[in-house]
């Protein structure tokens, strides 16, 4: 407690390059780009292997792969290659942990829609884009949303790899916090750091309660 009182009752962390407020908006920049990239990628993608079944086995070797790579030796290895002179080495490895769990969920969400709706939809006349549209997505967004959120929790809790190359983010308080032996500041960033996760999972429940129909939500919990 005392470690809490210490960081976040110094003034000079919430001001200045080193503050709160900046490494925050650091945090968040790495968090949002790396989502956002990873949705336009996989997003897209899923729902197309999901509505037209091609690429399946694709899609689980893919996550698989994607999954067993190690944040930190790629994020050290890019750097090794690229530089730090811009936010690319810390944005390719979370855009890479942030894939497999959206292409997965938006897969299995369209696979999983019950086979009479889609001959409904077929047989009010409905082409396969006006189907997939009014009809599967709606239906599969409670999964497509749960995959972002697991992308997002993930990606916030990652992005403090950055601080062990030289970048920002809400890290460079657990990584100075420990290297310079100034544990309130580790004890700090860690506690920002999982304040935003609970942020962010709050966030995707208050985005599934306005998005999804209720008569999806039903559905969904008596399955």
């Amino acid at each position: 407690m005392n470690f809490l009182i210490d960081f976040f009752g110094d003034p000079a962390n919430w001001s200045g390059p080193d503050g709160i407020p900046l490494r925050f908006a650091e945090h968040l920049q790495y968090t949002g780009l790396s989502l956002l990239i990873a949705a336009l990628i996989a997003v897209p993608l899923g729902l197309w292997i999901g509505h037209t079944g091609r690429g399946a086995l694709a899609v689980v070797l893919s996550a698989n792969a994607a999954r067993a790579l190690p944040t930190l030796g790629l994020l050290v290895l890019i750097v090794l290659l690229m530089g730090v002179g811009s936010d690319a080495p810390v944005l390719i490895p979370l855009v890479a942990l942030a894939v497999p769990p959206i292409l997965v969920n938006t897969y299995e969400g369209i696979r999983g829609v019950d086979p009479d709706l889609r001959d409904a939809a077929y047989g009010m006349g409905l082409r396969g884009g006006q189907v997939l549209g009014r009809v599967l997505v709606p239906v599969a967004l409670p999964l497509i949303l749960l995959g972002l959120r697991t992308a997002a929790i993930q990606v916030v809790a990652t992005a403090t790899v950055a601080a062990y190359v030289g970048l920002g983010g809400l890290g460079r308080y657990i990584i100075d916090g420990l290297a310079t032996q100034k544990y309130p500041l580790t004890v700090g960033g860690a506690v920002l750091v999982a304040l935003l996760a609970l942020a962010v999972q709050g966030l995707f429940t208050l985005i599934q309660r306005v998005c999804v129909s209720p008569g999806v939500s039903g559905r969904q919990k008596t399955r």
